[in-house]
C-alpha cells in the first residue's frame, strides 16, 4: 500500500516539475513543439481587404503651370480641410502633379475626387499590380467633389457601390487608399456619425460618414469599405490644422455618389433642383413667438421671388415639418433631398403657419448647374 501511495507521489511530482519548465520557455520554442496547440483568435480583416483592394487605384493628375508656381510641388491632393501647402519637393519645370486615389466601380469606369483631377490636362491610373494607363475623364461635379474617369481596357475587377443608409454609428470600416504616395495602404477604424456638412460653402453638397479611421493626403478618393467588403464611401477630406490625420475625416456616401455617377456617365453633368428658401432652425423661443407647436423643423427666413416655393404660397415665418411624408431634422438633409430630386417633379411639404398645418405639393425647378464634362 506504501509502495503504490509512494508512486502516485511520484509522479504529481514530476508532472509538476515537467508544468515549471514548460512555462519557462520561450514562446518560440513552444510554437517549435508540435505537441503544443496554439489557438489564434484574433479578429482579422483580410478577406475583405483581398476581395476589394485590386479595385483601388493610385492617380496621378498633371498640368502645367507658371515656373513660379513650383513650390507647390507635388501636391498629395486630399483631403486638404484647413491643410497647409506641402513642403517643396524635387518636381519637373512646370508641371504640377496631383496625387490621389480612386475605385473602380465598374467596367473601367473609377470615382474618384474632383478636387484630384481638377484642371488636369494628363491622367494616369496606376493599378495595385504597378500597371499605369491613360484615363480621360468622363464628368465631375464639384459641388459634390466627385469626378468619374475612364480606362481602357475595361475588364478591371471593380467593387460596385453598396447602400450607405444600412452604415450605422459605431461599424467598423477600412479605408483603403494612397497616403503621400507611399503604396496601397490599409487602416482600420469606425462610423463616428452620419450626415456632416463641414466646409459651409454655400455651392457645396454635403451628406459625409464621418470616420476615425486614419486618412491622409493622397487617400481623396479611396474606398471606404465595411468589415465584409462593402463599398459605402468615396474618402474626401479630413478635419485638420496641421495636414495630419487626427481621427476626423470625411467619405462621400455611397448613395450619394451612385447618383452623381450615373448621371455623369449618362449625359456628362449632374442635374439638382432647388426650393428656393432660406432657412433656419426652430428654437422653443422661435416657436413661441411664431405661435407653432413645433419641436423640430426649419423657419423660413426669406422666399426667393419667382422661386418654386414662391410660386406655391410659402412665406417668410412658416415652419417647414416635413418633405414628402419625412420629418425635417435639420437645413443641410432638406437641401439634399430637395437637391436629389428630379427638376420638374411635385414633392409634398408640410409647413405650419401659426396654429394652422398647411399641406403644398411644389414643383421644383432646377438649379443652375456647376457640373462640368
Amino acid at each position: 500500500m506504501k509502495f503504490w501511495v509512494l508512486a502516485v507521489l511520484m509522479a504529481l511530482l514530476a508532472y509538476r516539475t515537467f508544468e515549471v519548465a514548460r512555462s519557462r520557455l520561450p514562446a518560440n520554442a513552444l510554437a517549435r513543439d508540435s505537441r503544443v496547440a496554439i489557438k489564434f483568435d484574433r479578429p482579422s480583416y483580410a478577406d475583405a481587404i483581398e476581395r476589394t483592394a485590386s479595385s483601388v487605384v493610385t492617380i496621378r493628375a498633371m498640368r502645367r503651370i507658371a515656373a513660379a508656381d513650383n513650390l507647390l510641388l507635388p501636391d498629395f491632393s486630399t483631403p486638404d480641410l484647413f491643410i497647409p501647402p506641402l513642403a517643396p519637393s524635387a518636381p519637373d519645370a512646370g508641371v504640377r502633379v496631383s496625387l490621389g486615389s480612386g475605385v473602380i466601380v465598374e467596367q473601367g469606369v473609377i470615382l474618384t475626387n474632383h478636387h484630384v483631377t481638377d484642371g488636369a490636362e494628363t491622367i494616369v491610373v496606376e493599378l495595385p499590380d504597378h500597371r499605369a494607363f491613360a484615363a480621360k475623364l468622363v464628368g465631375d461635379d464639384p459641388p459634390s467633389d466627385l469626378a468619374a474617369i475612364q480606362i481602357e481596357p475595361r475588364n478591371f475587377a471593380a467593387l460596385p457601390l453598396a447602400d450607405s443608409n444600412r452604415v450605422r454609428v459605431g461599424d467598423v470600416v477600412l479605408a483603403i487608399g494612397n497616403p503621400l504616395g507611399i503604396g496601397q495602404t490599409v487602416t482600420a477604424g469606425i462610423i463616428s456619425a452620419k450626415g456632416r456638412a463641414v466646409t459651409g460653402r454655400g455651392g457645396s453638397f454635403e451628406d459625409f460618414l464621418q470616420t476615425d479611421a486614419p486618412i491622409n493626403q493622397g487617400n481623396s478618393g479611396g474606398a471606404l469599405i465595411t468589415a465584409t467588403g462593402e463599398l459605402i464611401g468615396i474618402t474626401s477630406q479630413i478635419l485638420s490644422m496641421s495636414g495630419g490625420n487626427i481621427g476626423i475625416g470625411f467619405a462621400i456616401p455611397s448613395n450619394m455618389a451612385r447618383s452623381v455617377l450615373n448621371q455623369l456617365i449618362t449625359t456628362g453633368k449632374v442635374r439638382r433642383s432647388q426650393l428656393g428658401v432660406a432657412t433656419r432652425p426652430i428654437t422653443p423661443e422661435a416657436a413661441a413667438h411664431l405661435g407653432v407647436n413645433a419641436a423640430r423643423g426649419l423657419v423660413i427666413n426669406a422666399v426667393t421671388p419667382g422661386s418654386p416655393a414662391a410660386r406655391a404660397g410659402l412665406q417668410a415665418g412658416d415652419v417647414i415639418v416635413a418633405f414628402n411624408g419625412t420629418p425635417v431634422l435639420d437645413g443641410n438633409s432638406l437641401r439634399n433631398h430637395v437637391a436629389n430630386t428630379a427638376p420638374g417633379t411635385s414633392v409634398g411639404f408640410t409647413v405650419l403657419r401659426r396654429e394652422r398645418e398647411l399641406n403644398f405639393q411644389i414643383v421644383l425647378k432646377e438649379r443652375e448647374n456647376r457640373s462640368r464634362s
